[in-house]
């Protein structure tokens, strides 16, 4: 098998990848190592936000409420660090909007709850129709502000039972897509086995070089993806007052977590893969630029301690939030730019291009 992919990187990108990659110890870890066990963790995780929202509308109190709320902040943070993964199973069945449907700069997912609320829908609280109604008001944003929006305290009296329903029916909506993307990920002749075995014969993947395509990239939009979606719509620029209800999660607080969540998520796979080590030794350094530049935007995110729009009127904090859109903007060069041309790939345009 190892000289059948030598052969193969040798005949489609020259020899420069084919004297020093290993694309399958590469792809093997990718999968084995960060993919898998990061949709078991979320699949766990938001197996127990299911719980804690049932136990809250079952016992409803204070306690019960920060409970669920507790479980609310880990399954979106397991989330947040396979959300980058969009292949696959994520992307099938609208999964990626129905588990976040984000941004929603026209706020058609808050008015399709508030109206839910309003009206007591009952379709909305049944877990056998909810996965077929919009796909704004079934994922964790709606979650967000069943237990943190106006109003949320009722959830600890009996006043909150429909509110908790729904919130309730949505908890089960996103552990039932958790099990999907386990399931995806682990089917036999799956996505899985065609990123870590990629044959002529597959549509998706088809030469080690796709697929090692496929993994830089998604590292490359995904850091893209979190700064541009995650954290300059909200801070100030170029004169314009900064906007901290644009963020996401500002509700519960959970802004910066998330944005750390997806870094954090980003830095396994290239860490764990060990795709930046397989590089020529001109390129060696590459590894440790990039395991720095991600030291750098976990140093900045330890400096945003407060809720975001007290952050964004802070002059430290400020600071830190537009280095890290200037450590992001690195990060993005060295894997989307200078590792894929180190290993002779094409990574191709960003998903947010529209291309």
């Amino acid at each position: 098998m190892r000289n059948w992919l030598v052969a193969v990187m040798m005949a489609l990108v020259g020899p420069a990848l084919a004297q020093t990659a290993t694309p399958g110890t590469v792809l093997d870890a990718a999968v084995e190592q960060v993919i898998r066990p990061g949709m078991a963790a979320f699949e766990t995780s938001a197996e127990g936000l299911e719980t804690a929202v049932g136990a809250l509308c079952t016992t409803p109190s204070t306690q019960t409420l920060a409970a669920a709320q507790d479980s609310f902040a880990q399954a979106a943070v397991a989330y947040g660090q396979i959300e980058f993964i969009r292949i696959g199973p994520l992307m099938d069945d609208n999964r990626v909007d129905r588990l976040l449907f984000f941004p929603d700069r026209k706020g058609i997912g808050l008015r399709q709850v508030q109206a839910i609320l309003a009206e007591q829908d009952a379709s909305a609280i049944d877990p056998a129709t909810i996965a077929s109604k919009s796909i704004a008001i079934q994922g964790f944003g709606s979650l967000e502000f069943v237990l943190y929006g106006t109003g949320f305290e009722d959830l600890a009296t009996d006043a909150g039972a429909f509110r908790c329903q729904y919130g309730a029916a949505i908890a089960g909506n996103i552990a039932a897509i958790a099990g999907e993307l386990v399931a995806g990920w682990n089917a036999p002749d799956g996505v899985a086995e065609h990123l870590m075995r990629p044959a002529a014969e597959y549509a998706d993947y088809r030469t080690p070089v796709e697929a090692l395509e496929e993994l830089v990239g998604l590292v490359s939009h995904g850091i893209e993806a979190t700064r541009d979606t995650r954290i300059k719509p909200f801070i100030a620029s170029d004169g314009a007052a900064a906007k901290p209800k644009q963020a996401l999660f500002w509700r519960s607080g959970l802004t910066m977590a998330m944005v750390g969540a997806n870094i954090e998520g980003m830095r396994k796979l290239i860490e764990m893969s060990g795709v930046a080590r397989e590089v020529e030794e001109k390129d060696k350094a590459l590894d440790n630029s990039i395991a720095f530049e991600f030291s750098n935007a976990e140093r900045a995110l330890a400096l945003i301690t407060l809720p975001v729009e007290q952050a964004v009127a802070d002059p430290k904090q400020t600071q830190a939030l537009n280095y890290l859109v200037l450590v992001t903007g690195s990060l993005q060069a060295l894997v989307g730019e200078q590792l894929s041309l180190a290993l002779g790939l094409s990574v191709g345009f960003s998903s947010l291009d529209g291309d």
